[in-house]
């Protein structure tokens, strides 16, 4: 059974001339033409004739179909889909084929043959132009740059002013170059010299060479060195003092300030003996032989009195303040007889008899470390223990020859006693006032005076000739014939006075048998500081006492004019 021939299909040129009336073609443009002139209904005619009889047309509105539902797929049919197929094919092929209608449809969208190819060679080649350039671009960004930099290739100037090579001298005498010269002798100079001159004044000026006047091979090397030079940059970005002191004491000059006298506010009348500065307060103590004892706020400005006590009859030898601070021990010349200033209470008790104590008179004591006790130095070599608080002797121990310095270690532990024929003496205060070691002051003919350091480090002895030896305590302990690590002879006269600053870093010797008789010696390299005292001026005289603050911010002496000379150390910021 032949089947029946396919309904021809509307051609490409129909489909696109009913979408499009606006295009004309022949014969068949011209039939659509007079079928789409005729009305298309009777609702055409009808409003044709409203407009005639003036009357306002209504919107025309377009009868839209009943959507129709959509039919469910039959039963799969081999023979249909094969007939389908083969209909589908001859569509195809008709389509395929072009007509004269077709063919001036395509030369008037897209041109003629020749055009259309000629039209796609060019963008052809104008598209891989393109990405090259782009590619281009994007390789040579800041890898090229890079590469470039690496081999050295010299960047060209921007700008090149011919003047500049030619050979002649420039007068530099002129107002606007005078600071470009460097010597007297450079009255001229060439333009290659002063340009060069001029690129080291702007380089000085502006702390270094601009990035955008470096050459391209000391940016690569600039950047290669980026990340070692991150500290050095920071560093050299800010402001500030960025070299710090350091907490130990410098030797050779010491930094310090005088001050005002520490009693500027109530000079002594006669010779000081004794300055002694508050273990907590920010106070000073000075007492003399115009029988007073007179407290003092240090500030090193005004440095105001605080309270003043007079003791009738009684030139005062020694005055201290207790380890606490509560109350100031005074002792005199001639008397056995003491004074105790209770500074709570206000309150001067004086101490007539001491239970226990067989001394004609009390002139040296210490003061205990522990508190609550001194160590009073009696006649023919004795030393006696008296408690504060029931004023009584405790304990006594005896010495070869007359005792001329006692000195306690920070603890309280162990007291050091010297005598003056020369013998250093070690005993143990918490076993029963046990000698506990021997020796003999090197080279000591006649012992004058004693001190040790705080930290425990040092053991300080000086001597009727000056010379005063610094030895190590623990040497001392544990040596019979200890050597001492430094002998200072920067005295002439008896050392009459030692003092070690609190930290241990200084020790002050002095003299009062001779005016400026003062030296600081810094233990650290065992040297004296060259600055103190100042010589060209007398301020300090005859030393018979000297001590530091609690801290070291200040150190003052006690002289033979009445006067209590203050000093600012500058390297210790506390009082």
């Amino acid at each position: 059974m032949d089947t029946p021939p396919a309904p021809p299909l509307p051609s490409l040129a129909h489909l696109w001339t009913t979408s499009n009336p606006s295009i004309h073609l022949p014969e068949q443009s011209q039939q659509s033409d007079e079928r789409s002139s005729a009305p298309s209904s009777c609702w055409e005619v009808e409003t044709n004739n409203m407009a005639d009889s003036n009357v306002i047309p209504l919107p025309r509105t377009e009868r839209r179909e009943a959507a129709m539902k959509r039919a469910k797929p039959g039963r799969f049919d081999p023979e249909k889909e094969g007939v389908k197929r083969r209909r589908n094919a001859e569509s195809v092929a008709a389509l395929g084929q072009q007509d004269s209608g077709v063919k001036l449809l395509e030369e008037l969208v897209f041109g003629t043959e020749d055009e259309l190819l000629h039209r796609l060679l060019e963008e052809e080649e104008e598209e891989p132009t393109g990405a090259a350039v782009a590619e281009d671009k994007d390789e040579e960004s800041p890898d090229d740059e890079d590469h470039q930099q690496q081999q050295g290739v010299a960047r060209k100037g921007v700008w090149v002013d011919e003047d500049d090579e030619l050979e002649e001298d420039v007068d530099m005498t002129h107002r606007y170059r005078r600071q470009l010269v460097r010597g007297g002798a450079e009255a001229s100079m060439s333009n290659q010299k002063l340009q060069q001159r001029m690129k080291e004044q702007f380089v000085k000026v502006m702390g270094g060479t601009p990035s955008w006047a470096e050459s391209s091979e000391r940016k690569t090397r600039k950047t290669a060195d980026d990340e070692d030079d991150d500290d050095e940059h920071d560093l050299l970005t800010r402001t500030g003092n960025f070299v710090a002191c350091s907490d130990r004491l410098p030797g050779g000059v010491l930094r310090m300030k005088k001050c005002l006298h520490a009693n500027s506010a109530r000079p002594s009348d006669d010779r000081l003996t004794s300055v002694h500065f508050h273990p907590s307060a920010q106070v000073v103590l000075t007492a003399g032989l115009d029988q007073s004892l007179s407290l003092f706020q240090v500030d090193g400005k005004t440095n105001p009195k605080i309270q003043s006590v007079h003791l009738e009859r009684f030139p005062v030898h020694r005055a201290a303040f207790t380890a606490d601070g509560t109350a100031v021990i005074a002792t005199s010349l001639k008397n056995k007889m003491f004074y105790v200033y209770d500074m709570m209470e206000g309150r001067v008790t004086p101490v007539h008899v001491v239970r226990g104590l067989n001394e004609a008179r009390v002139k040296e004591f210490s003061v205990c470390p522990e508190g609550g006790a001194l160590l009073l130095t009696g006649t023919r070599g004795y030393l006696h223990f008296l408690t504060l608080k029931t004023k009584e002797v405790t304990d006594s121990i005896k010495v070869n020859g007359d005792v001329s310095g006692v000195t306690f270690t920070r603890d309280g532990s162990k007291v050091f006693v010297q005598s003056e024929q020369g013998q250093v003496y070690v005993y143990d205060v918490r076993r029963s006032s046990r000698c506990v070691s021997v020796f003999s002051d090197d080279g000591c003919v006649r012992g004058t005076s004693i001190a040790a350091s705080p930290d425990g480090r040092y053991l300080a002895c000086g001597s009727q000739s000056g010379v005063v030896n610094i030895y190590s305590q623990e040497a001392c302990l544990n040596s019979a014939n200890p050597k001492p690590v430094k002998a200072v002879k920067n005295l002439l006269t008896s050392a009459t006075s030692l003092t070690f600053n609190p930290s241990s870093e200084i020790l002050a010797i002095a003299s009062r048998a001779e005016d400026e008789a003062v030296r600081l010696v810094h233990l650290s390299s065992l040297s004296v500081f060259s600055n103190f005292p100042v010589a060209k001026n007398k301020s300090m005289f005859r030393v018979s006492s000297l001590d530091f603050s609690p801290h070291s911010g200040f150190f003052s002496l006690a002289n033979n004019k009445g006067h209590a000379p203050l000093f600012r150390l500058l390297h210790y910021k506390e009082f």
